[in-house]
């Protein structure tokens, strides 16, 4: 055991990921090395056993279903018939075509649970609509970027799953610890834009088109068509969780099952959706599951070395307590967020810093929604945010990077709030798994 490996494994790691290599491979190859120094010759075997546990993990078989739920429903026009109902009903309040949009994109994460998915399938639909009612930019900005990090705060999120299998928590309990804080953080979003543009109309003006002013029963038929069948696909894949009927990969297929049925049923059902639904889920599983492996292996090396024991020497050092090495772990997620993928991330951190959450009595569901928001959050802070990068990506030439910058500022102290609300009342995140039965 050498402590001077284990801390040398981050730096490689960092100095790799600069580098340009791919995550994956950046985890592998310091962990290989540490590894070596540890095992010797034997660390191929212990390479493959990470990979085999990897690959046969009966919690992660879930991710493929839910990729897959969330491709059918990007990819055969069901998100816009869902922006087209929110429209109609918001977009006369003031800053109401945002508003609209957050609340898509909370209803579309519940549905994919993939950041980059929602994120650019909101932004090509609402960027258009907002620029032609004449919002503000960074208010555009803001307002996509913070609805596609939802994504990850609102179940059934991948990133949960990971964690659950991690942390050896029912996914079903996790779900249901995220729902609160999932929905005070969409909330909180909206409460900013309704302020702001009643503050200041011109950054969001009330869209009022013929559209618009249609019949309320013909309104209330367009809703059905469009809100409701997502609605019960939803309350189907998180009930069937939350309630014990179906394990989470059976609650995954069950998801990818009716969202096949949803594109039937809409007449949107072809080849080229299915196949292009396949390609995608085959290549977000793979990269998925290949950091997966990657980091369980890095983790394992760092282990090897004495990583445990560097990290209990760091935090007795410090003297922070058991608040203060909260915030030291949640302040090292949030700053390699800016570098790492989330997979990486979770990986990395959660087995490092759950067995001190544990011995500490702290319950690690509500540790696992805090990881999770401060995961979110630093999607969105700049310089180094993956939403903005997404954005860009698809953003109109006259939306500057500044512009963007400027719009997620709001948004971020939103999730710090929300952040904060539950690290003060654990129950927020507690409560709701405490009453749901049968996990």
């Amino acid at each position: 055991m050498n402590l001077w490996v284990a801390a040398l494994m981050f730096p490689a790691l960092f100095l790799l990921i600069f580098q340009g290599m791919p995550v994956a491979f950046a985890l592998i190859l310091p962990a290989f090395l540490a590894g070596w120094y540890a095992f010797g010759p034997m660390i191929f075997d212990q390479m493959y056993g990470a990979l085999y546990g990897a690959a046969t993990n009966h919690i992660l078989s879930a991710i493929p279903m839910f990729v897959l739920m969330g491709a059918l429903l990007e990819r055969s026009g069901i998100a816009a018939r869902l922006f087209r109902t929110m429209q109609l009903w918001l977009g006369g309040l003031p800053g109401g075509l945002a508003i609209a949009t957050i609340a898509m994109a909370a209803t579309f994460a519940a549905a994919a649970g993939v950041v980059g998915a929602v994120e650019i399938m909101v932004g090509l639909m609402a960027i258009p609509t907002m620029k032609r009612f004449r919002y503000n930019n960074s208010l555009i900005a803001g307002t996509i970027c913070a609805g596609g990090s939802l994504g990850t705060m609102i179940p059934p999120s991948v990133v949960a799953v990971v964690y659950a299998s991690l942390a050896q928590v029912p996914v079903g309990e996790l779900f249901a610890a995220m729902l609160f804080p999932g929905l005070l953080m969409t909330g909180m979003f909206v409460a900013y834009i309704l302020i702001a543009t009643t503050l200041k109309p011109e950054l969001g003006p009330r869209a009022d088109d013929e559209d618009m002013r249609r019949p309320i029963g013909e309104k209330i038929s367009i809703t059905m068509r469009g809100l409701v069948p997502m609605m019960l696909l939803i309350i189907a894949v998180l009930g069937s969780l939350m309630k014990g009927i179906a394990s989470p990969t059976e609650a995954a297929a069950l998801g990818a099952a009716a969202a096949a049925v949803l594109c039937m049923f809409y007449r949107q059902f072809n080849w080229t959706v299915f196949s292009g639904a396949l390609r995608i889920t085959v290549r977000i599983t793979a990269m998925i599951m290949l950091i997966v492996a990657g980091g369980t292996m890095f983790t394992g090396a760092f282990a090897a070395n004495g990583g445990a024991r560097l990290v209990q020497m760091l935090t007795s050092d410090l003297g922070l307590g058991s608040t203060g090495t909260i915030i030291l772990f949640l302040a090292i997620v949030f700053l390699l967020g800016f570098v790492l993928d989330w997979t990486a991330n979770v990986l990395i951190c959660v087995p490092l810093f759950l067995p001190f959450i544990v011995a500490s009595g702290l319950d690690p569901l509500w540790f696992g929604v805090m990881v999770i928001v401060v995961i979110q959050t630093s999607y969105l802070t700049p310089p180094l945010a993956s939403s903005i990068f997404y954005l860009l990506s698809i953003a109109p030439k006259d939306m500057s990077y500044g512009q963007v910058c400027r719009g997620v500022l709001p948004f971020i102290l939103a999730q710090l709030l929300t952040l904060l609300i539950v690290a003060l009342f654990p129950a927020i995140a507690t409560w709701l798994p405490q009453q749901v039965s049968g996990f």
